[in-house]
């Protein structure tokens, strides 16, 4: 029995066992239905949360958004549990904030795409909590703030699967948070076009997962740190537009999977690595608008994918090349030979270098060629180009160069050219009739030597807006057809020999924004019909001989801005409109009673009554008796001399002509009150043209005053030239050169006001021994590179460019940090580019160049030389007998390249003399590397050199003789057998050499000898 019931309970045991499993399970899986539905409905509460605080267009776009069902929501996806894994809305036209949006309701979330949206607001940090996140696109919003560190954070629970980061195009600021170079799984990462500021530093932690880099269009400063080439995947890198200076080094370190490399628009100095040449994948190159000069690398013919960039002389071996930038640097030499039939090339920019060579030659066939910039260079030769190749040609850009010869008829055979520029070059003859085949939009040949009148009929260029015909010898009439040029904005046919009237046809331009006729011969009186140009924003009409009422008409011109209607006829009343009413002076003089509301002129009332008092005068006179006729004679000789007296008096008291800087306000008494009527004792320097005085204003502000030696009728001469450039002076804002703040001209003296600039001239610095010790070398390289600096600012950023004409030790200040100023623009002439001018001779006897004892002609090369000798006498400057320490290490270097430079500024043909922009560019490099210290050089050291040039040898080998310890300096009959026999033969070829230069080594020790050495070669004479 018992038997029986253990086989009966056995089925039924397994049966229980059944069951109860089946139970466990079934309450388990209840169990976790039951937390993926709460878990949802978290998450659709945190959606709907979000789109709540959205704006109410927002809110309608995401209508979608209602019920439970979160997963059939536009723009969520769910894995198959139902939690969201990807937000997806770009394009979404969503605006508000992320602030609402609670990130961790979303432990699933591997995707954030918000692109092209209008979300403003900061980016929240809790968004780092986001372990699974991969993807996050936020760009092209309205996002500020600072990037959230935590977002690199690698703790429990951080993003450490993060792959895309792309915050781009926002309105983010601050710096890129160091931890974000925790973010090891990166592959892309662009912070584009943003306000983040300070160093890139988070690269070192990144690894070569990397493949995009983006951070351009952004506020970045400091170098470029050599870890980037660490990145070993990374195939794009663009850090253009930014402020990075420096050399470009981390290229060496990079491999070849770059394909493009952006470098644009920075302040990167030094030349273009040879190691850009490994990067033989390399399809794109921007490295325009910094600072690099030298050559091309010859390596970079290894870039056979190329397709874009800066490239050398075989640039276009491969045929591939279809675009072609290297504007904005310091280029040199010719313009690459395998570019003369680049086949494939579409647009090719190589304006603001330093190019030179003939042109003649340099191009042939070049049909798909639509876009070709060669200005501003030094390039000559003429266009005799096979023109009927260059049938896609558009545009075609060559100002500023040398070009010469005729513009050739064959011109018109570029049929789809729309912009031709040639001006500022040295083209003659006249405009060819062929160009009126063209369709024209801008045609520039201002500044050049044509001659002749318009052979065509303008009005058939009825696409033309610009047309610049200035600075010519064009004559004729100006022509009607121009009124037909319905699309015409800028018209400038100044400084020529036009004739006859503005015609009135002019009147139906309507679009004419800018028109310039000044500087002809132009006759009769103004159109009426040009007040119908309701959108002329400039009119100079001026030195012509225009006569007439200005028309009514003109108060209709609202948009008038500037206008100059000065040294011509014109009488009457001036229009009652801004642009007359705010017109200076020198804008409206010279006229014939010109009379109304501006300055300089009676007012028209006043000039009406004057006439009809004439008048009446007149009959008075003719019915009057004789005696009392006499009478009346003597009270008005009495009343002439008693007010022509008072207006004197008037004259000597009040300023004739005031310019003040607009950032100052200051008036003529308050310099005289300061100076005491300048009192001696307030003076601290004479000069040739004025006496400097020391200025301390009621706000204790310090200024230097000029006072010009002039008498009152020369200078109120001399000073109408002047008025017109002190605009242009006071305009002038560089670290290296006085700034002028105010000019005033007055009836018993004129001055000029300046920034006070503390320990005076460099002259005086140098005589002065306490001074002249603590000015060691480093102060002194400083100090010229200051020098450079601004004379290259003067010559190359100015338009139109400043030249000094007076460059000496007495003309360059020291602060209290011994930096440099430039000062006394007093005598400075405004040169035109490329123009000369022929005066009078100004300068300091010594530091003039020698060409202007028999030319008399001022222009840059003579700075520069004047530069020279100021940069030689900084490092020969007259010191104590404690004279300075034997410079060392990269301050020797400094000071054997400076004085290289000095004697290249020292050439007596002036086209042999760089321009200070070259100058300034290579005391800006770094200095080339000596092989030995300075202290270390000895006379046998020199001698052996056999490659060397006589200018390098000298500047070298003048501080082989500076030894501190007297033991290592060469006898003075070493000097004059080895010096006389084996250097000045070598460097000189002079016989005359050896006799001088044994007989002045007799009479000094050797250390002074480098200066005998440097004063040798500056003056020559003394060997005469």
């Amino acid at each position: 029995m018992a038997s029986q019931i253990v086989l009966l309970s056995t089925p039924f045991l397994i049966f229980s066992l059944l069951a109860h499993a089946s139970f466990l399970a079934s309450f388990a899986y209840s169990a976790s239905n039951g937390a993926e539905v709460a878990n949802g409905r978290k998450e659709a509460e945190a959606l709907l949360e979000w789109k709540v605080s959205l704006d109410s267009q927002s809110q309608s776009l995401l209508s979608s958004w209602a019920g439970d069902s979160h997963c059939n929501w536009s723009g969520i996806s769910c894995d198959r549990s139902g939690s969201v894994i990807n937000i997806s809305l770009p394009n979404s036209s969503l605006r508000g904030t992320l602030n609402r949006l609670r990130f961790s309701s979303f432990p699933s979330l591997i995707g954030l795409n918000l692109l092209n949206n209008s979300l403003y607001g900061s980016i929240p940090s809790h968004i780092g909590n986001l372990s699974k996140l991969t993807i996050v696109d936020l760009s092209v919003n309205n996002i500020s703030g600072f990037i959230p560190s935590e977002i690199g954070m690698l703790k429990i629970g951080k993003l450490g699967s993060l792959t895309i980061l792309d915050l781009s195009s926002n309105k983010l600021s601050g710096t890129i948070p160091t931890s974000l170079g925790n973010l090891r799984s990166l592959s892309a990462l662009s912070f584009f076009n943003n306000s983040l500021v300070g160093p890139i530093i988070f690269i070192g932690n990144l690894t070569t997962s990397l493949t995009l880099l983006d951070l351009s269009s952004n506020k970045l400063t400091g170098t470029i740190p050599a870890s980037l080439g660490n990145l070993g995947s990374l195939s794009e890198l663009n850090l253009g537009n930014n402020n990075l200076g420096g050399p470009i080094t981390f290229i060496r370190n990079l491999t070849t999977s770059l394909n493009k490399l952006g470098l644009s628009s920075n302040k990167l100095t030094g030349t273009i690595p040879a190691s850009l040449g490994n990067l033989t994948t390399l399809s794109t190159l921007y490295l325009t608008d910094n600072n690099l000069f030298g050559p091309i690398p010859p390596e970079m013919n290894n870039l056979t994918h190329l397709l874009s960039g800066n490239l050398p002389q075989d640039v276009c071996l491969g045929g591939l090349l279809v675009y072609f930038a290297a504007f904005d640097n310091y280029f040199t030499g010719p313009i690459p030979k395998s570019l003369k039939n680049c086949n494939n090339l579409l647009r090719l920019r190589l304006e603001r270098n330093q190019l030179s060579g003939n042109i003649s030659d340099a191009f042939g066939t070049l049909h798909h060629l639509n876009y070709m910039d060669l200005s501003n260079n030094e390039l000559h030769g003429d266009l005799s180009w096979t023109w009927e190749q260059f049938n896609n040609l558009s545009t075609l850009k060559i100002s500023g160069n040398k070009i010469s010869g005729e513009i050739p008829a064959a011109l018109g055979k570029a049929t789809h050219l729309q912009a031709l520029d040639l001006s500022s070059n040295q083209l003659v003859g006249g405009i060819p009739k062929e160009l009126g085949n063209l369709k024209l939009i801008e045609l520039a040949l201002n500044d050049n030597k044509l001659s002749g009148d318009i052979p065509f009929d303008v009005s058939s260029l009825s696409d033309l807006q610009t047309l610049g015909l200035a600075a010519n010898n064009f004559s004729a009439m100006i022509l009607k057809q121009l009124g037909k040029c319905s699309k015409m904005i800028f018209l400038n046919m100044s400084k020529n020999r036009f004739a006859g009237s503005i015609p009135a046809e002019m009147g139906s331009v309507q679009s004419l924004q800018r028109l310039d006729l000044s500087w002809n011969y132009l006759t009769g009186g103004i159109a009426p019909e040009l007040g119908q140009l309701q959108r002329l924003e400039v009119l100079d009409i001026s030195h012509n001989m225009l006569s007439g009422l200005i028309p009514t008409s003109f108060s209709r011109l609202k948009g008038l801005t500037k206008v100059d209607v000065s040294y011509n006829k014109l009488e009457g009343p001036i229009p009652d409109i801004k642009a007359f009413r705010e017109a200076p002076f020198e804008a409206i003089r010279n006229n014939n009673n010109l009379c109304g509301n501006a300055t300089g002129l009676e007012a028209c009332a006043t000039l009406m009554k004057n006439k009809t008092m004439h008048k009446k005068g007149s009959k008075v006179v003719i019915f009057t008796i004789i005696p009392l006729l006499c009478s009346l004679l003597g009270l008005i000789v009495g009343f002439v001399i008693f007010f022509q007296n008072r207006r004197t008096k008037r004259l000597m008291e009040t300023p004739q002509s005031v310019r003040w800087c607009p950032d100052w306000e200051l008036c003529y008494a308050d310099i005289i009150e300061a100076t005491e009527e300048f009192n001696s004792r307030y003076c601290i320097g004479t000069g040739g043209y004025g006496i400097v005085y020391k200025v301390v204003l009621p706000s204790e502000q310090v200024l230097a005053v000029k006072k010009f030696h002039q008498t009152p009728e020369v200078e109120m001469t001399g000073l109408k030239a002047f008025r017109s450039e002190i605009d242009v002076l006071m305009g002038i804002r560089h670290r290296n050169i006085v700034k002028l703040y105010g000019f005033c001209s007055h009836a018993k003296h004129s001055f000029l006001v300046y920034e006070f600039v503390e320990r005076g001239s460099l002259r005086k610095v140098l005589n002065d021994e306490e001074q002249a010790v603590n000015m060691d070398w480093d102060k002194r390289l400083n100090l010229i590179k200051g020098v450079a600096n601004a004379l290259s600012y003067m010559h190359h950023d100015c338009s139109p460019r400043i030249i000094h004409r007076d460059i000496s030790s007495n003309n360059v200040l020291l602060d209290s940090n011994y930096e440099a100023h430039v000062s006394d623009f007093g005598t400075a002439r405004l040169l035109m580019p490329d123009a000369s001018n022929w005066t009078s001779f100004a300068g300091t006897f010594g530091y003039t160049a020698p060409e202007l004892a028999y030319t008399m002609k001022v222009d840059a090369k003579c700075d520069v030389y004047s530069f020279g000798v100021v940069a030689l006498e900084v490092m020969m400057g007259k010191h104590p007998d404690q004279r300075l320490p034997p410079p060392e290490n990269d301050l020797a270097n400094g000071v054997a390249h400076v004085a290289k430079l000095v004697f290249a500024c020292l050439q007596t043909d002036p086209h042999y003399r760089p321009t200070m922009l070259q100058v300034s560019t290579q005391l800006t490099a770094r200095w080339p590397p000596l092989p030995k210290l300075f202290s270390r050089i000895e006379l046998e050291d020199e001698l052996v050199h056999r490659n060397v040039t006589g200018v390098d040898y000298i500047a070298r080998l003048a501080f082989a003789f500076l030894h501190a310890d007297v033991q290592p300096r060469p006898t003075m009959k070493q000097v004059a057998s080895e010096l006389t026999i084996r250097c000045f033969d070598r460097c000189f070829g002079l016989q005359k050499w050896h006799d001088r230069a044994e007989h002045l080594a007799n009479h000094f020790v050797s250390t002074d000898l480098c200066i005998v050495i440097l004063s040798l070669s500056l003056y020559p004479w003394l060997l005469e």
